[in-house]
């Protein structure tokens, strides 16, 4: 015999538990129903030998992670000299205060510096590989043979996507003296909007990487194809440096048609021509150097036209300053954001203090970088003043203010893609 009191117990229990079942189970059917009728949350889908991989598997820095961890080897230790460096407010600042807050007083860092690291890389390294890494194609100098690159091109008619596949490339040059080998990946892009942008996995020691990766962009109409251009970049990871650009490979749809098949094209990779890269913008920097307290004042003024970088149309800007001494950095700074805008003025200036003995041999970079809260920051653009500038207008205005001591110079420099 059994109380009114615990069978009611149980039978609430009981009505419980069905409920709950009931409603998970509806959940779930429910799901698995919107997922069948759902299109695909993402533009693109990577196939790695044939097995579907969404974005959210790929993350950036897992990636990354997990191939440096598979490098050997540790960064050199590095030295005990001293190089000060501050960053202080100039006389070219207005007077406003910008949104992110008042400025802040002067600071001092120190920073660790060798007279003999003119041959290290650094870890954060974006400057023409040099000393035991093979010249980048980037930089001036001889042609060379890069190789080739060998990639698929197909059309889904139903779901209106274009698919390419990197098959292999063939003949890569040594970018590592040491192992006489290379670590290639490619970035590819579909220009001219640069909306999709995708990599493949790094390969370790090889000159004739096989890569067999496919890549799916929905919502491409097959006749915009005519008006597309695909962009390779092929690169050679390095753990302690910034990643060699090895060459490119520009391909425009215009004379290629999938309609009836896939088509296998076979292209030659070519040295990166910076000057034809679509334009990232315009940066306004402003230098002055003080002979007397051998100290370098350093402006960043304003920018002006950069790419959209944001779903919005706009982009939340902020500049990344590195200061070299021959191949090593050794002093960095960056600015404050600038939200949705792509003419963002900063006016902040950084000071550094730089014996007069070394300064042919400093190099200033300006990396213009996309803040971004919830993804990785995107490099929009960037420009090197001094022993390293790539460009005539950055040596002349590098000369011009080493010629006139204590006298701001400021000038406008187009961008170069990163």
């Amino acid at each position: 015999d059994v109380s009114p009191v615990v069978a009611g117990l149980i039978g609430a229990t009981v009505l419980v538990v069905s409920v709950s079942v009931t409603v998970f189970v509806w959940t779930c059917c429910h799901q698995q129903a919107e997922k069948k009728h759902k299109t695909p949350p993402y533009k693109f889908i990577h196939m790695l030998k044939g097995i579907s991989i969404y974005p959210e598997t790929l993350s950036n820095k897992k990636k990354i992670n997990r191939i440096r961890r598979d490098k050997n080897g540790a960064p050199k230790e590095p030295g005990r000299g001293n190089l000060l460096v501050d960053a202080a407010e100039s006389g070219l600042i207005g007077s406003d205060k910008t949104p992110d807050g008042p400025n802040t007083a002067p600071h001092v860092d120190q920073l660790p510096i060798k007279v003999d690291y003119g041959d290290e890389l650094s870890p954060d390294q974006s400057l023409t590989p040099g000393g035991s890494k093979t010249s980048s194609p980037s930089s001036p100098g001889d042609d060379v043979m890069l190789g080739e690159l060998t990639f698929l091109v197909d059309y889904n008619f139903p779901k209106k996507a274009l698919v390419v596949t990197i098959q292999e490339a063939h003949g890569l040059p040594v970018m590592d003296e040491h192992t006489q080998s290379s670590d290639p990946y490619i970035k590819m892009t579909i220009l001219p909007d640069k909306r999709h942008r995708v990599k493949t996995r790094v390969l370790r020691k090889t000159l004739d990487p096989v890569f067999d990766e496919t890549f799916t962009f929905y919502g491409i109409p097959y006749s915009q194809l005519q008006d597309l251009v695909l962009h390779f970049l092929v690169l050679s990871f390095d753990r302690f440096s910034r990643d060699d650009v090895i060459g490119e490979v520009m391909v425009p749809l215009a004379g290629v048609d999938p309609s009836t098949g896939k088509v296998q094209l076979t292209r030659e990779i070519l040295k990166r021509n910076i000057q034809k890269c679509i334009s990232r913008g315009e940066l306004q920097v402003s230098l002055s150097y003080q002979p007397v307290a051998q100290r370098m004042t350093v402006v960043v003024l304003k920018a002006r036209h950069l790419p959209k970088m944001d779903i919005t149309g706009l982009s939340d800007p902020y500049v990344k300053v590195n200061v070299y001494y021959g191949r090593k950095r050794i002093a960095k700074k960056k600015t404050h954001v600038k939200k949705c805008t792509l003419n963002p003025v900063f006016n902040e200036s950084f000071i550094y203090d730089i014996p007069i003995d070394l300064l042919p041999d400093i190099s200033i970079e300006f990396l213009v970088i996309d803040f971004d809260r919830t993804t990785k920051n995107e490099v929009v653009g960037r420009l090197i003043l001094g022993a390293h500038s790539v460009t005539a207008a950055g040596v002349e205005h590098w000369r011009e203010v080493c010629d006139n001591p204590r006298k701001p110079v400021a000038k406008w420099h187009s961008l170069s893609e990163y």
